[in-house]
């Protein structure tokens, strides 16, 4: 990696939920813009472990670190250890999520909390954990991986399309609140995107739904944060939700 084809060297990025799929895809990105990403893991080290070995062979820096992003005093010690080893933080992706889908009526309440807490609560700890370092900078970038649901809901996923909703609301209040300290916060909203997450669906609704007709790979949403994560090419952008998703949501 040079410095001339890197828009990210020097800095750290802070990628949650990064041991597979999207998140994995977005730790590696950074790291090819040059960054040093730390790896953020709930219960998959050997997934981070793995995608620091692929970052580090590729010529990258990169580490990982455990941590539940709906735990406060967990997301509190992960930021703490970041600034204490890199003494810098300037990316942070709210990636981590789960999904735990039921229709509405049969929904147990767990089910509904559990995504809340992770999906939309685990946004809130992470950007207030970082905002300290971040304002007192004057600089910085959050990317919400939020999702197409949010705007248009989808049935057996009120829990899931409610918490990113709530990730849309939440990225434009704390960009309008940081904004005159140089903090920019945006989002990106996958669509139907090929991974993990989606590999028990039925394809053939859903292709027919999108106007390119495939499905996304975690490589473009990849390419949208790292835009986003970039300085000075984003700069002037923030509270903004940018789709991915084949134009399946024109708006």
């Amino acid at each position: 990696m040079t410095a001339s084809a890197a828009s990210l060297e020097g800095q750290v990025a802070l990628v949650t939920g990064a041991s597979r799929g999207i998140g994995a895809a977005i730790a590696l990105e950074l790291a090819a813009a040059g960054a040093t990403v730390v790896v953020n893991y709930a219960s998959s080290p050997g997934g981070a472990a793995a995608v620091v070995a692929q970052i580090e062979a590729a010529g990258g820096k990169a580490w990982s670190h455990q941590a539940n992003v709906a735990d406060e005093e967990q997301v509190e010690a992960m930021v703490k250890a970041v600034l204490e080893r890199e003494g810098r933080l300037d990316v942070l992706v709210n990636n981590a999520g789960i999904t735990r889908d039921g229709l509405l009526m049969r929904m147990k309440t767990p089910d509904w909390q559990s995504v809340i807490d992770l999906n939309l609560t685990g946004v809130f700890l992470c950007t207030r954990a970082v905002s300290r370092s971040m304002l007192k900078a004057r600089a910085g970038r959050i990317i919400n991986i939020t999702s197409v649901v949010a705007l248009f809901g989808n049935p057996g996923q009120a829990n899931y399309s409610a918490a990113k909703a709530g990730v849309i609301g939440l990225t434009r209040s704390s960009a309008a609140e940081f904004a005159s300290r140089g903090v920019t916060v945006n989002a990106v909203a996958p669509g139907f995107i090929d991974s993990d997450m989606t590999k028990e669906l039925d394809k053939e609704p859903i292709l027919a739904a999108i106007p390119l007709g495939r499905m996304g790979t975690t490589a473009e949403v990849a390419g949208a944060v790292r835009f986003l994560a970039a300085d000075p090419a984003a700069a002037y952008m923030t509270g903004q939700v940018l789709q991915v998703d084949g134009g399946m949501v024109m708006r």
